[in-house]
């Protein structure tokens, strides 16, 4: 396997930015805006080892940011961020990785595929960067001054570069050693591959990958961060057995040598996750909305208790992120019927399977559960709530 090294580029001031604190420092949801790089590419499977190129003026901010992670003593940097990058390829000679992987601090939020496409994807003889197609109209003005439009420009071939951008270590290093002391101006460093005529492959980027750059960059994303809140929901529910030769589960009826006693449909599993949905905006529970002393509930299909909390979750402008339940009994064995469980639970709740986690378990013959008296079930959910503007 290759030995990668991250390198993430920190050194700016960010005048554009508009604060005495360099833009790479400021919080974002509780976290320093650099600190997010940090951690995902110190996390990452791929890569060994992350070093950080920062301002000279910066040191103590850095210690603050990084104190939780392990890295590589910082490399300083210089007055642009070609020279910058320079000397933290430099600082990386002693690691002497065969893939280095650059990266901008001020974006935040790379993920783990992108960075693995984009290593996969370099070779001795390639690099790789991350990059977005341009799907807006480009217009191209008479000159760098004008408002006047020249022509359209086709976007079809179009794509707009971001970070990281990977490289086989030695060859650029190599290049930056050769452009050093010219007045060619990259503005990323897939622009020195290109002058050399060394391929350069696009991988599609996650379109969260923005670049923060100036403070109202920040405040739009702090202020969508604070509107989305996450929320929790448990629940839990059981019912005994009775005579009779079938039981539901997950709306699945399944044939058994008993039933589950209850008012409704004793759908156990549904009952958990519905409680869970109500929790999860504070909605009380079934017995609130669905008094068993109520008649009209007897014998009542579980999936009318399960629409109705989605509809008071929707209604509160909230969406379900997942849902966790485990089934509890000795018998009957919920493996094989797991898949459709999970079928028609998504068809209810109208997200995908792969957000519901479905399993059975067994209390190894303990309990009520383990006298095979009956069936008890557990379930969580997380929301996110739209607080709105």
């Amino acid at each position: 396997m290759k030995k990668c090294s991250a390198l993430i580029v920190a050194a700016g001031r960010g005048e554009r930015f508009g604060s005495n604190v360099p833009k790479q420092y400021q919080m974002l949801n509780q976290k320093m805006i650099i600190q997010y790089s940090m951690e995902t590419f110190s996390k990452h499977r791929l890569i060994n080892s992350v070093k950080v190129v920062i301002n000279e003026n910066d040191i103590e901010l850095y210690n603050i940011a990084a104190k939780n992670f392990k890295l590589l003593p910082f490399a300083i940097g210089g007055k642009t961020r070609q020279e910058s990058v320079f000397l933290g390829l430099q600082s990386l000679k002693q690691e002497n990785p065969d893939i280095v992987l650059i990266h901008d601090a001020a974006r935040p939020f790379i993920d783990a595929d992108t960075i693995s496409n984009i290593i996969n994807a370099t070779s001795d003889d390639q690099a790789a960067i991350a990059a977005i197609p341009v799907t807006d109209t480009i217009k191209q003005s008479i000159n760098p001054i004008s408002k006047n439009i020249l022509r359209t420009i086709d976007r079809s071939t179009l794509w707009q570069a971001q970070t990281p951008q990977a490289f086989p270590f030695n060859q650029i290093l190599k290049l930056h050693y050769k452009y050093q002391n010219t007045t060619t101006v990259f503005t990323d460093d897939a622009a020195i591959f290109e002058a050399e005529n060394i391929p350069v492959q696009l991988i599609p980027s996650n379109s969260k990958n923005i670049k923060i750059t100036s403070m109202q960059d920040l405040e739009m994303i702090n202020d969508k961060i604070q509107k989305n809140e996450i929320r929790i929901g448990q629940g839990f529910d059981v019912h005994s057995f009775t005579t009779g030769n079938s039981i539901t589960i997950c709306g699945l009826k399944i044939p058994y040598s008993k039933s589950l006693l209850g008012h409704s449909d004793a759908d156990v599993a549904w009952h958990a996750l519905t409680d869970a949905l109500y929790g999860s905006i504070s909605a009380g529970d079934i017995g609130l909305h669905f008094p068993p002393s109520e008649q009209k509930w007897k014998n009542a299909p579980s999936k009318i208790f399960l629409k109705h909390a989605l509809n008071l979750i929707s209604s509160s402008g909230a969406k379900i992120n997942n849902v966790d339940i485990t089934i509890v009994c000795e018998e009957p064995k919920i493996s094989m019927y797991r898949n459709e469980m999970i079928k028609k639970t998504a068809e209810i709740l109208q997200i995908l399977p792969e957000r519901i986690s479905i399993k059975g378990t067994t209390t190894e013959k303990l309990g009520f559960t383990g006298r095979k008296e009956g069936i008890a079930a557990f379930a969580s959910v997380i929301i996110q709530k739209n607080l709105g503007t």
